[in-house]
């Protein structure tokens, strides 16, 4: 069975997600997961000797989906300051040849290997045939990717769309980019739309003189996680500010979404995917996100037919690595 098997990882900025796949690309069979810490380890290559000596078990490719981009077989983690490269992996590794992708690339991969029940349809559409695909994913940052219609399948481009600049669309919008731009100076649409965007909104809009309950002021105060406590008091109702946040947060990643279709002309589907979309589940389909996806003018209409779906599985991206890593054993054999 050592013969057969591929190593795949999805890295992120906190975690290593990794995994022995078989089978096909198009239906990558998972034999064992472990999900580590990386602030434990060093280096990408003693995470992945930990899960070797976890399982015992070896595979003669990999393939990685990684938190940052990927030029020439290379990569920087700035949220770890891991320096990856596919060369130094295999040789460190003893693998036979190693693959690192974009982690927005890796999701983009992992789409195909999903079932019809792992999405929620948002918009029904009425997708092009032939026509490019595009996938936008709010979380910690906000990533992009590119699926160009190639013959009889889909050419990945990664992205680094996240960091075009943010282009507010109405006054309260342009005071939201006032006050990030004497914070941060430039203001790209991840300081926005993402999961410390939740956070800045909420920010400007306290600054701003709304009221921020007592009760709320010491959730945040000792949260982890402050996104998702303004989100779930936002879906909640319970707290105005929070409710106003989370309306301009997917308003304004509802419009982030609408760029992205036109630049890709992505009349074969949009994907929403991300760690943030399946926890707002339940707020999409009341909120702007598709009025605001729609607002571009002449070309509203043909928005409108795109199909939109949100992404439920978490694991599309270590999917979409296997699925690549599937790929290269096929094409060698």
């Amino acid at each position: 069975m050592s013969d057969t098997l591929v190593l795949a990882g999805d890295i992120g900025g906190t975690k290593s997600s990794l995994a022995f796949f078989r089978g096909s690309p198009n239906a990558p069979e998972a034999v064992t997961e472990r999900v580590y810490r990386n602030h434990e380890f060093a280096s990408l290559a003693e995470v992945v000797g930990r899960f070797h000596a976890d399982t015992g078990l070896t595979a003669a490719t990999a393939c990685f989906g990684v938190a940052g981009a990927v030029l020439a077989g290379a990569s920087h983690l700035p949220n770890l300051d891991w320096e990856l490269s596919e060369t130094d992996l295999a040789v460190a590794l003893k693998l036979g040849s190693v693959r690192l992708l974009n982690d927005l690339e890796a999701n983009a991969h992992g789409i195909r290997t999903l079932e019809p029940e792992q999405f929620f349809k948002l918009n029904p559409g009425s997708p092009h045939p032939g026509g490019n695909q595009a996938l936008i994913a709010a979380g910690t940052g906000l990533g992009m990717a590119l699926l160009l219609h190639d013959g009889p399948g889909y050419r990945v481009s990664a992205s680094e769309g996240g960091h075009a600049d943010f282009a507010p669309r109405n006054q309260e919008e342009v005071g939201l980019w006032q006050f990030l731009t004497a914070r941060f100076g430039r203001v790209s649409v991840e300081r926005v739309v993402s999961g410390r965007g939740i956070e800045a909104i909420y920010d400007f809009l306290k600054d701003g003189g709304m009221a921020e309950p007592d009760g709320l002021a010491m959730q945040l105060e000792g949260a982890a996680d402050r996104a998702a406590v303004i989100a779930k008091a936002g879906m909640s109702g319970e707290a105005a500010i929070c409710a106003k946040a989370l309306d301009m947060f997917l308003s304004a990643y509802g419009a982030a979404a609408g760029n992205l279709a036109l630049m890709a002309l992505a009349t074969g589907g949009l994907y929403i995917g991300g760690g943030i979309a399946p926890r707002l589940i339940d707020a999409f389909p009341m909120s702007g996100f598709m009025a605001a996806l729609k607002d571009k003018g002449r070309f509203g209409g043909l928005l409108g037919q795109i199909p939109v779906q949100i992404i439920l599985e978490p694991r599309t991206a270590l999917y979409g690595a296997a699925a690549c890593a599937l790929r290269q054993c096929v094409s060698k054999s």
